[in-house]
């Protein structure tokens, strides 16, 4: 399912950059005012979300965030504008393109066509036949198709928050790096400075 995933996403131009809004802010797992802007945010970990398939990246986490605002209203909007606070640590961890996390994303129930069954998910299984030994490397993962991974990175492009001058609302990931277990953070605070102005929102 993932191949044929993966071809009808071939052409970014075939599909709108962002997710679907929620209907309002309040949908989301928290929301700061900022403004004549609401803006929700919700905390997806190291998943990623996105209308073709969910997908997994263990660099980075994402913030799914939706920007609100009154009939007709239109804002400039950068994922620049995005920080994100870990455990209270005073340094901020900055937003990152959609394309450096596109570089190890991966789908994690993705199966090799060529795999035998029973074997993908046995750990430390050998295909020798005479089962592995104490001490011997494990396999080598199968090797992703190309059209494959390229679905995965444009599924990262098309669920990434659009940005420029958008008309409101508009809804989509911010990325942020991070290599940790998601169970170790304690507390978790995004942070908005754009041209709308400045708010916390705090996710967890």
């Amino acid at each position: 399912m993932a191949q044929s995933l993966g071809a009808q996403t071939l052409d970014p131009s075939k599909a709108q950059q962002g997710l679907p809004a929620r209907a309002t802010a309040a949908d989301y797992q928290t929301q700061g005012k900022v403004g004549n802007v609401t803006i929700g945010a919700e905390f997806t970990g190291h998943g990623i979300p996105s209308v073709q398939q969910p997908l997994n990246s263990e660099d980075y986490v994402a913030v799914e965030v939706g920007l609100f605002g009154p009939a007709d209203a239109r804002l400039t909007i950068g994922a620049a504008d995005f920080s994100l606070r870990v455990n209270g640590k005073k340094d901020l961890l900055p937003s990152q393109p959609w394309g450096l996390v596109a570089k190890n994303v991966k789908d994690l129930e993705w199966v090799s066509p060529d795999a035998v069954p029973g074997e993908s998910k046995s750990k430390g299984s050998v295909s020798g036949g005479g089962g592995g030994q104490a001490g011997s490397p494990p396999p080598l993962p199968p090797k992703v198709p190309i059209d494959v991974l390229r679905g995965w990175q444009l599924a990262v492009r098309n669920a990434a928050l659009a940005q420029g001058d958008r008309a409101l609302p508009q809804a989509g990931l911010v990325f942020f790096p991070y290599r940790g277990k998601v169970a170790n953070i304690r507390s978790l605070e995004l942070i908005y400075e754009g041209p709308a102005g400045t708010v916390s929102l705090t996710l967890q």
